[in-house]
């Protein structure tokens, strides 16, 4: 993809998903009703609201894109197999922590370009914070001060961001970091940081909910992050751009880079690390 194409949205998108994280925070600021799916995963009035705006925005921003959203997934793979270009969306990822209101939870957003993301937007509405990344532009982290960020120019939003970079937490002499959910806790995570503690004498072990782990590896302040349990593609799509962009990789456990738009959306155990020379980790998984 050129890369003036890829980034050409993500001023819009910041634009977008600012007004959904208004919508999800004046809900998450009261005492909202929850119900359940039949997956038994938690549904709020702000799933709902943030879908729909970002649904309406995508569609006026984008009108030949399809979007797919966790709410709004029943598009059948005859139909999505011959989509080249789409927004693959999570309208709030991690609804858990949002129930729990540790302030943990984000909205997601990503284009993508055949099977693989191209762009990719990770907004934090109870910090204010964005993460973004674009094919062949990098990565960045941008602490919004309050002021009205639509209508900055291109070069101005970059200006006002840092650039992130993975990497800079495999110097010696730092401990390897691992990172995992916070609300999905797993044997597997734990028999890997058994094997991990065995193989390097200084492992030290974060928690967070959402797509904020993605968001961790790719400024440096993780170095690992295994997922063991289902996941769907709306919730790595976004995480996936961000960290490829800012110098790490997102493989499954047979060290393939992740695809999207498959015809079931469940993904596969994957690993995060913040630069390819980690994936020496890699056989101690199973």
């Amino acid at each position: 993809m050129v890369e003036s194409f890829a980034t050409s949205f993500l001023e819009q998108l910041i634009d977008i998903a600012a007004e959904a994280g208004t919508a999800i925070s004046d809900v998450y600021h009261t005492e909202f009703q929850v119900s359940y799916k039949e997956d038994l995963s938690p549904l709020t009035l702000a799933d709902q609201r943030s879908h729909s705006i970002i649904l309406s925005r995508l569609s006026e921003l984008s009108p030949r894109f399809p979007v797919l959203s966790e709410e709004g997934k029943d598009i059948p793979y005859e139909e999505r197999k011959e989509w080249e270009h789409f927004w693959l969306v999570d309208p709030l990822d991690g609804t858990k922590e949002f129930v729990k209101k540790n302030g943990e939870f984000t909205v997601n957003i990503a284009l993508i370009h055949g099977n693989k993301p191209v762009v990719g937007l990770i907004y934090i509405p109870e910090k204010r914070t964005y993460y973004f990344g674009a094919e062949g532009l990098g990565a960045y982290k941008l602490v919004s001060d309050n002021t009205p960020l639509p209508g900055l120019f291109y070069g101005d939003l970059l200006k006002k961001a840092r650039r992130l970079s993975s990497a800079k937490k495999t110097q010696d002499g730092r401990p390897v970091t691992i990172i995992g959910s916070r609300s999905h806790a797993s044997k597997e995570f734990e028999e890997f940081i058994k094997v991990m503690k065995q193989k390097y004498p200084d492992v030290a072990i974060l928690s967070a909910g959402s797509s904020l782990k993605f968001c961790l590896v790719a400024e440096g302040a993780a170095d690992i992050y295994p997922r063991f349990g289902p996941t769907m593609e709306w919730d790595t799509a976004a995480g996936q751009c961000i960290v490829e962009e800012s110098g790490g990789v997102v493989v499954d456990m047979s060290r393939k880079r992740f695809t999207y738009n498959k015809e079931s959306l469940l993904n596969s155990n994957f690993v995060v690390t913040c630069s390819e020379s980690l994936l020496d980790l890699l056989p101690v998984i199973e």
